[in-house]
């Protein structure tokens, strides 16, 4: 029987148009009615994944940072798992970026830095309704480092260059591809999968009884935590391999079928 629904946000549960269908609303309402429990596993800053989770009536605590925090659904709610990006490391993925003219979105303490304020980040924030500040990153203390994020719309090919050359370079940090246009770089141990065993442990719930879903690579961590493992009809081909069934697209809500087939309960 599942108990955890281990779920992915954007493009999973959030439509491209950032909304949610009354279907998966109303799934989500009989789900936590009948004492299954929804997580929010995502790689999104905290602060841009709160008011989803209140939209949703999900009182559970939020996965985000790619699994690098774990944090109540509240602004100063109890943090039951954090790993940042050790700081040395961060100043050097930032040198390299500078050097190369690479859009970064720096992380710390679940503030949002930025050094310029271009369409890149207006384009990132607006969907994502969150604030953001611009600064020289020289002139801050690179310290308690959430993530990095570096961005390049429209050019997905560059983007997996980053990741590649970025994985060889550092193979102790966990860098992803979170989406076509996004390189994730985060602490080794901040992976959506470390995230939902920490909570599977909390909780006393076996990975038997955990059902994850997601569509983007950055997911196959989160797929590895479940026992039923589903990708969206929309998900990347990779995830779609380490998937055990693969639902309908978001704009389908494959999510409420995927739902509806494996808890019948």
């Amino acid at each position: 029987m599942i108990k955890l629904i281990a779920t992915d946000i954007d493009g999973t549960i959030l439509k491209p148009d950032f909304e949610f269908s009354p279907k998966l609303k109303e799934c989500v309402k009989k789900l936590t009615q009948n004492g299954i429990k929804v997580v929010l596993v995502t790689g999104r800053m905290h602060k841009a994944t709160t008011f989803l989770a209140k939209e949703l009536g999900i009182d559970t605590p939020v996965v985000s940072y790619q699994g690098g925090m774990i944090k109540d659904n509240c602004e100063k709610g109890k943090v039951h798992y954090r790993k940042d990006l050790d700081s040395q490391k961060a100043k050097e993925i930032l040198k390299w970026a500078k050097a190369n003219n690479i859009h970064i979105n720096l992380y710390m303490d679940d503030i949002l830095y930025v050094e310029e304020d271009n369409d890149t980040i207006k384009k990132y924030t607006d969907a994502r309704f969150i604030e953001y500040k611009v600064c020289n990153f020289d002139d801050l203390e690179i310290k308690n480092v959430n993530k990095v994020l570096a961005i390049k719309y429209g050019d997905a090919q560059t983007v997996t260059d980053w990741v590649n050359y970025l994985s060889e370079k550092y193979p102790d940090l966990y860098i992803v591809k979170s989406t076509p246009y996004f390189c994730e770089i985060s602490h080794k141990d901040a992976r959506k999968s470390c995230a939902v065993e920490y909570l599977c442990k909390e909780w006393g719930i076996c990975k038997d009884e955990v059902l994850a879903i997601g569509d983007q690579n950055n997911d196959i961590e989160l797929l590895k935590a479940g026992g039923i493992k589903v990708a969206m009809g929309n998900a990347t081909e990779e995830l779609k391999a380490c998937a055990d069934f693969v639902t309908d697209t978001v704009d389908n809500d494959g999510w409420v079928k995927a739902v509806e087939k494996f808890c019948k309960n």
